[in-house]
């Protein structure tokens, strides 16, 4: 089984963003991966236009039509990032999408400070699933910075997490806290004896910067593949059936 990850800049249209997730699925396809995830956030960024746009939904539930249609094509599933509204409040979601239609959904459930000023902290369980004989769990960036989470994931079955992830800061900062955040996944794998991918973006966005640096850690906590500061890039690992 190979599983991969997109490394991504994001536009502040909503349609640039789909049609490059659609781009990378086809990409991925070709490059025999079985699963790929997306960054936090992949479909919309943060850009305030989209996020309160009273059509949001509508919005991303057309794209993400169009994204499960691409993955059942492409025979390659995804987790892709996006903002979702009920009843009257936001959320930063994921939705995973199988080839065979099954799909899933999270919300993340440790929003930074600055989103929870837009955002509404998830109540959804976390969850696993079952992908061509492997286990594969999901968290959301800031997610990761608490161990039990992780933990919960490990003891459901997971042998994979993934961690969607969206590391703008000023540019001072992006370079400050870039140990830390390759630092806290190579932990959790180490910690529950699982793989670790983290998908990031890269390049500005919104007057903030993000520096990559997307990446897979094995359980003993060996870096197998990483990304750099400023590419677009697919990156996997090939594991035994």
């Amino acid at each position: 089984m190979k599983l991969g990850v997109c490394q991504m800049s994001v536009s502040e249209k909503l349609e640039v963003n789909k049609n490059k997730i659609i781009s990378f699925i086809k990409e991925a396809s070709c490059q025999n991966m079985d699963f790929i995830g997306f960054p936090e956030m992949a479909l919309t960024g943060y850009t305030p236009e989209i996020l309160s746009d009273k059509n949001l939904n509508e919005l991303v539930q057309n794209a993400l039509d169009e994204i499960s249609k691409t993955c059942e094509t492409s025979k390659v599933g995804v987790a892709v990032g996006h903002p979702y509204t009920e009843e009257g409040k936001l959320y930063n979601s994921v939705s995973v999408f199988l080839p065979n239609g099954r799909t899933y959904s999270y919300d993340k459930k440790y929003p930074t400070k600055a989103e929870l000023e837009y955002f509404e902290a998830g109540k959804k369980d976390l969850f696993v699933f079952t992908y061509k004989n492997k286990t594969i769990g999901i968290m959301i960036c800031r997610d990761q910075n608490y161990p039990s989470l992780a933990k919960e994931l490990k003891n459901k079955g997971a042998e994979f997490i993934y961690i969607l992830s969206a590391h703008f800061y000023n540019p001072k900062e992006a370079r400050w806290k870039l140990e830390k955040n390759r630092a806290i996944p190579i932990t959790r794998a180490v910690e529950n004896q699982v793989y670790v991918l983290l998908s990031n973006f890269v390049g500005s966005h919104l007057g903030m910067v993000s520096l990559g640096n997307s990446l897979i850690v094995d359980p003993e906590g060996a870096v197998a593949v990483s990304t750099g500061e400023s590419e677009e890039t697919l990156i996997s690992i090939s594991v035994l059936p």
